[in-house]
């Protein structure tokens, strides 16, 4: 079993690794970051020696750079049975007052990223009528919110894109589920004042995406909504 993860170096995308090695999967990844994530690479080989892990340091927000790393991906393997599009990144700020360029960083980063790493190894799911594609959306997918603006509006067109491939993708027998979190502890929490025991936990994640992987060839999650017990911040 083969488990492509965008993303990987930390956070929701290094915990998804994790939780995929411990059940067997040989793992393909990606980071922009190349020594976050040759670090990753070599904790997770350390902690899993019994599967294969290997990776390429790419820039998935730059057309040139997702297909790549499609094309790394399809000539190191003959299948792809689960592909986790989770780069990202946020920039606060309202439409009004955000920075110049906001728009355009986040759409490539949170969205083109997934479209051109999606349509890369497409083929090879095709090809074999099976696979399962997630794709990190957010609670800013449902919800405009203050200081989202054009986050907001990336994470809005990312949950249109993986609802345009659930529709186009069925009779392929590639499932497709978004996955829809409210705030989660990763770095990016870290200093902010919020108590970590406020907001969820990288696994709560994790553990949803791999028990959705787990259903009969018939069924699909379709969403995945998770927020903190207390609700949104």
């Amino acid at each position: 079993m083969n488990a492509v993860i965008t993303g990987a170096s930390r956070g929701i995308g290094k915990a998804l690794a994790q939780i995929f090695a411990l059940h067997g999967y040989n793992l393909f990844l990606c980071s922009k970051t190349e020594s976050h994530l040759l670090a990753t690479i070599e904790e997770l080989k350390a902690a899993f020696p019994a599967v294969s892990i290997d990776g390429k340091a790419l820039d998935l927000g730059q057309k040139t750079g997702a297909k790549l790393f499609g094309e790394w991906v399809l000539n190191n393997t003959d299948s792809v049975d689960v592909l986790i599009n989770n780069t990202g990144t946020f920039i606060q700020g309202n439409v009004s007052d955000e920075p110049d360029g906001a728009l355009e960083e986040m759409l490539g980063v949170n969205l083109f990223s997934a479209y051109h790493t999606t349509r890369a190894i497409l083929p090879k799911m095709k090809a074999q009528k099976s696979g399962h594609i997630f794709t990190i959306c957010s609670i800013a997918s449902l919800a405009a919110y203050p200081g989202g603006g054009a986050y907001g509006i990336s994470k809005y067109a990312l949950l249109g894109f993986t609802r345009n491939l659930r529709a186009e993708l069925k009779e392929h027998g590639i499932k497709v589920t978004a996955v829809i979190p409210g705030a989660v502890y990763t770095d990016s929490w870290k200093g902010s004042g919020v108590a970590e025991s406020r907001i969820m936990e990288t696994e709560d994640i994790t553990k949803m995406i791999f028990a959705a992987t787990q259903l009969s060839p018939q069924a699909v999650v379709e969403d995945i909504v998770l927020r903190p017990q207390l609700g949104d911040l």
